[in-house]
């Protein structure tokens, strides 16, 4: 009896510019869709859909449902910390492991532009469900708008477009990341308004015990952030 086929992995190879071009445009929906939960007229509004979770120590984090799309966005106040100390330590990849214990890996597949990349995360077996054993292969694009704020818009290639640049390892499962990314607002006095985004498609029901779970690593990342930011930044970023 033969043995049954080996599963297809479909890939496609495409060109830098090609790459490029698709970054650029999938970007630009994410940009607004986090200036919009950035928005402090919207921010707290009957029907916004935002629901909030906790508000504590100044950070206030919220969830909202798309369709099957979980979308969690927490904000807090850096005082003494300017927005691009802040986007410094958010974006220092080497380091963030220092604000994301979870994470195993970071590293950049590729530089499109100097406010666009191509990197790969990648989280261990101890992480939280939904990241847990995972990779991710995302773009990341930085703006700068015309007031000042700052935006890290970052969201997960097509599957097909990401195992042409990375093949999948065996015991790893690639995971889907949905519009996501920070503001970051200036404010007077040298300090910030920060707003994170995370976008899920958990491809069902989220248990609220993972909603609590997810709610408790916000708070965790945040603090940590916090943390480096004012303390001036990674420590041993180079490392």
């Amino acid at each position: 009896m033969s043995s049954p086929p080996a599963p297809c992995t479909r890939s496609w190879s495409i060109s830098e510019d090609s790459l490029k071009r698709y970054v650029q445009f999938a970007s630009e929906s994410c940009i607004q869709e986090l200036l919009s939960a950035s928005d402090p007229n919207r921010v707290g509004s009957s029907n916004d859909g935002w629901k909030v979770l906790a508000l504590d120590n100044g950070v206030e984090i919220s969830k909202r449902r798309s369709g099957s799309f979980h979308i969690f966005r927490s904000r807090w106040l850096l005082r003494s910390v300017s927005p691009q100390q802040f986007i410094t330590v958010a974006n220092a990849i080497d380091a963030a492991k220092q604000w994301d214990p979870d994470l195993v890996e970071a590293r950049y597949i590729k530089e499109l532009e100097d406010n666009l990349s191509i990197i790969r995360l990648r989280f261990g077996e101890s992480s939280k469900p939904l990241f847990r054993n995972r990779e991710f292969i995302v773009y990341e694009r930085r703006e700068t708008m015309d007031d000042g704020t700052l935006v890290v818009a970052v969201a997960s290639l097509p599957k097909e477009i990401a195992a042409g640049l990375q093949p999948k390892q065996n015991n790893s499962i690639r995971g889907l990341l949905l519009q996501s990314g920070w503001v970051v607002e200036k404010l007077e006095d040298d300090s910030c308004m920060v707003t994170y985004v995370v976008q899920l498609d958990p491809a069902g029901w989220l248990p609220k015990c993972f909603v609590n779970r997810l709610n408790t690593k916000l708070v965790m990342i945040i603090e940590n952030l916090r943390k480096l930011a004012q303390a001036g930044g990674p420590i041993n970023a180079d490392l």
